[in-house]
């Protein structure tokens, strides 16, 4: 039986331990903190309940598919709800947007803003599902190690449809005449930490993501799937070690053969499969003259995802305005993502998300009380931006907009409050330079600029995670977890 290392349980960790341990590996992961779940992770305190990362399931197929490769039955382990709106969105001028997986209840919104967008609406959608279904049988079935196949000229049709020039705010501005739903649709860049200014209209597919296919939500929190997913592969004898942190991937003749731990302990294996920050990775697990590919020239080039700026509150009092999951808009989008992008310092208008679960789910806060988990994209961390110095007057400035945008006496009902940065991702996940998504999409290329699920210049070293193909989000972490396991498969036979 051959020996396995992960490093990290974050779920595209635990999403490869799983299938690899059903597989018949033996199978350990190595997690430097005291849980599993990496940036999916949660908070407790005096009844409040948060998730401090991924707040939205779609694609829910792709959960369903791990547990059917596992042979269980997803209900057993996990309460899916769908969630109905799907998000509300809400303007300065005072004009709100339910979205809803209901078309007819999306097209009736739409009528309020902008009666011509409707049929344009329709064919966006069209176009946005043709997108997801080519990438789906493409881009989101096999690994960039596998990218020959797809330069068949049998592919050469899908792959002229979903390329393209435009970005997305082009796109979108091609299609609705509203402002508000140029927006609106804009803001899927950020599902992948880019802006809509340079990432590819490509990623107009998401919409249909949403629209189409629906947003749920896991009973108990978020947090209930890195817990399911534990639970899934220690049934296959997956072992798993807590506050083990890898100091060093070992790789001798351009091999992987184990790894050395922070505390000297060498563990040896057939194949390590990194949950890590594949950038971090490469520049600290990794000897410089064993990497002949990522250089620490080339690393610094890839361009990282946006950070993300998290404000966790505890109110004792409920604002019944919102939905379970919310986006309050900035003023000026492209001002916003020029700070990010550009100045790389936060917006001084940000777009606020909060996800109020505690609208779904009353097990998340006191009673009449609400559990608001804040996100607001900020940059990644550079010396342009001392987060230590100015959390405290940016988390004030947050609830400051909350209260002018409606969220009366938000300040006065506040019972706890936590504060999340960009340099706590940095310093707790190994993210690099902060980032959520892992790497950004700004760029026609920047799909293939990801490092690919199987080395090239170390045999027997694998990447999962939101870093590597497919990309940032919880449904493609879980699928570089398949990629990774089929590739090792691919490999013994």
């Amino acid at each position: 039986m051959k020996e396995i290392i992960i490093i990290g349980a974050g779920l595209g960790g635990l999403s490869a331990a799983c299938r690899l341990a059903r597989s018949g590996f033996d199978v350990t992961v190595l997690e430097k903190n005291e849980i599993v779940g990496g940036k999916v992770n949660s908070i407790h305190s005096d009844g409040y309940k948060f998730d401090t990362g991924a707040s939205l399931i779609t694609m829910k197929h792709v959960f369903e598919d791990l547990f059917e490769f596992c042979e269980r039955d997803i209900n057993d382990y996990l309460d899916f709800v769908q969630l109905e709106p799907i998000c509300r969105y809400f303007w300065s001028d005072g004009t709100e947007f339910d979205a809803s997986d209901d078309l007819d209840k999306t097209i009736s919104e739409i009528k309020k803003l902008e009666p011509n967008d409707v049929e344009t609406f329709n064919k966006y959608l069209a176009d946005s599902k043709q997108k997801y279904e080519i990438a789906e049988r493409t881009f989101l079935a096999k690994s960039l190690n596998e990218l020959p196949s797809l330069l068949r000229p049998s592919y050469l049709p899908d792959l002229l449809k979903i390329s393209t020039l435009n970005t997305l705010d082009k796109h979108n501005k091609k299609f609705f005449k509203s402002e508000k739903l140029q927006q609106l649709f804009n803001r899927f860049a950020t599902y992948n930490g880019s802006s809509p200014y340079k990432t590819p209209a490509t990623f107009a597919l998401i919409p249909f993501v949403e629209f189409g296919l629906g947003a749920w939500y896991a009973k108990g929190g978020i947090y209930q799937i890195p817990k399911a997913l534990e639970k899934l592969a220690k049934e296959f004898g997956a072992n798993f070690y807590y506050e083990t942190e890898v100091e060093k991937i070992i790789i001798e003749n351009g091999k992987t053969k184990g790894v050395r731990l922070k505390s000297g302990e060498m563990l040896t294996s057939d194949v390590v499969v990194t949950n890590t920050d594949a950038i971090e990775t490469y520049r600290n697990l990794i000897d410089k003259e064993k990497r002949r590919i990522y250089t620490d020239k080339k690393l610094e080039k890839i361009e990282p995802s946006c950070g993300g700026f998290v404000l966790l509150l505890g109110t004792n009092k409920k604002f019944d305005q919102l939905a379970h999951h919310n986006i309050f808009f900035s003023d000026d989008y492209a001002a916003e993502f020029k700070s990010l992008f550009e100045t790389k310092t936060p917006a001084e208008n940000p777009t606020i998300y909060i996800c109020a679960t505690s609208r779904t789910d009353d097990t998340q806060a006191p009673q009449n009380s609400e559990n608001l988990f804040i996100l607001i994209n900020a940059p990644y961390t550079s010396d342009a931006v001392n987060w230590q110095e100015i959390k405290e007057d940016y988390a004030n400035k947050v609830i400051d907009k909350l209260e002018d945008s409606g969220l009366k006496d938000l300040r006065d009902s506040i019972e706890f409050q936590h504060i999340i940065t960009p340099e706590d991702f940095e310093t707790k996940y190994r993210a690099n330079k902060g980032s959520i998504y892992g790497v950004s999409s700004n760029g026609i290329f920047s799909a293939f600029m990801r490092v690919p699920n199987m080395a090239k210049d170390i045999e027997n070293l694998y990447f999962v995670g939101g870093t590597t193909h497919p990309g940032g989000g919880m449904p493609l972490v879980l699928l570089s977890g398949k990629m990774a396991c089929d590739l090792i498969l691919n490999k013994q036979n």
